[in-house]
């Protein structure tokens, strides 16, 4: 019989799949190994929130750890899991060295999320008002250690076409340190669109996304002072429903009944809000990965306008479920005719579907990355032998984020 496999998440937040993509991101991580026969331990420094998921509806023991405290150690001594998944390259740093020094054969797989160095950098560039160029990422702090944080784990999950061929072209990282994981969603087919809201039971545009997010900030910011009045000046009776968890107050302030602009704070179904709206629009102009918030509109029937970040290694070769426009009065445009042609929307909410099914099939992914893990468990002595860098980061690097904490403890206990 074979013996059951535990896997430990340590977790930067506990999973909030409403309030954003990484929550739903975690779930379907923690939805793969489980239904592979793995003993799941989820634990997070973070505060507990009203939003969270029970983690025990779905089978998996949940436990609060401390930062830079050595009852960490003692924990995850005793649990001795067989996969540790660090959820961001801040929780590795964090809780790498201690992983390796209290469990030297568990395979530790790093979850980026998206790539924090190459968000940073465009974010940096477009607040300096020049144009993002990939050696940017080189002189960037963060990718200093995000990308030793992806050579110190045996296996590092990429959610990006984009951002793997980065990783591996400007970063020059071994393949066999990366798996490509998109989002992961079940088939649709017309069917299923016959199920949803049709044209003429939809109203509004919509916007959705979690404020604290910078990058969702700065779409509402640019929707209302620079595209939102072109949409009104040809299309006066529109209205714009912006939902989002964790709304600051300059949030808030931006809602106006006048104007059709309207602040509507979290949702407490994104699904249901996405699947009223006619048309989503989302001109993000910097970011990574890849946004949930589309393939929810794809997944709700809902077309939308969006930019090239936004589509970004999203849709491959396929035809977008609406249209991509980084000028704002041409973006404005589309958006009009998107919302008022019933057969350019149904048009478009056919080429989500396509989307859906060649680009985020479940089955897939989850099945190859399984065999993965396993191959890891049989072979990790040569695999991390290979990894000569990794070696030599986690020698070094480690040595200092050690001290570093074991400073912090001594003078926390003082």
């Amino acid at each position: 019989m074979n013996q059951i496999k535990k896997l430990l998440i340590i977790g930067f937040v506990w999973p909030e799949p409403n309030s954003s993509a990484a929550g739903g991101r975690m779930m379907q991580l923690i939805s793969i190994f489980k239904q592979n026969g793995f003993e799941i331990t989820f634990v997070s420094a973070a505060q507990d929130s009203d939003f969270m998921v029970d983690l025990a509806e779905f089978g998996v023991t949940k436990k609060s750890i401390e930062l830079n405290s050595s009852s960490f150690d003692d924990f995850v001594a005793e649990l001795n899991p067989d996969v540790v998944l660090f959820d961001r390259f801040m929780i590795e740093e964090q809780f790498g060295w201690r992983v390796v020094e209290k469990c030297p054969k568990a395979i530790r797989i790093l979850d980026t999320e998206d790539l924090h160095c190459l968000r940073t950098a465009r974010q940096k560039a477009f607040k300096e008002n020049r144009t993002f160029e990939l050696l940017d990422l080189l002189s960037e702090e963060v990718a200093k250690r995000e990308i030793a944080s992806i050579l110190r784990c045996d296996l590092s999950l990429i959610i990006s076409q984009f951002e793997m061929n980065v990783l591996k072209d400007v970063f020059k990282i071994s393949s066999d340190l990366l798996f490509y994981l998109p989002f992961l969603v079940e088939k649709m087919n017309e069917e299923d669109l016959q199920e949803l809201p049709s044209f003429s039971d939809r109203k509004n545009f919509v916007f959705i996304g979690n404020f604290l997010h910078e990058p969702n900030w700065n779409t509402v910011q640019y929707l209302k002072e620079a595209i939102w009045p072109l949409i009104k000046k040809n299309f006066p009776e529109a209205v714009l429903e912006v939902y989002g968890a964790y709304p600051s107050q300059k949030v808030l302030q931006l809602h106006q009944l006048k104007n059709g602009f309207f602040i509507m704070g979290r949702a407490e179904d994104a699904n249901e809000v996405v699947k009223k709206g006619r048309v989503v629009l989302a001109p993000i102009r910097f970011g990574a990965g890849l946004k949930g918030k589309l393939l929810e509109a794809m997944q709700c029937g809902t077309p939308s306008v969006t930019t090239s970040i936004g589509s970004e290694a999203m849709h491959e070769d396929l035809a977008w479920n609406g249209f991509i426009e980084d000028n704002s009065e041409e973006f404005a445009k589309k958006a009009i005719a998107l919302y008022q042609d019933e057969n350019l929307w149904k048009e478009s909410q056919k080429n989500g579907i396509a989307i859906i099914n060649k680009c985020y099939q479940k089955s897939s992914y989850s099945t190859e990355l399984i065999s993965l893990v396993n191959s890891l468990f049989t072979d990790s002595e040569s695999h991390r032998l290979h990894n000569f860098m990794g070696n030599l980061l986690q020698h070094h690097a480690y040595k200092s984020t050690m001290y570093m904490s074991k400073w912090i403890e001594a003078k926390n206990k003082n």
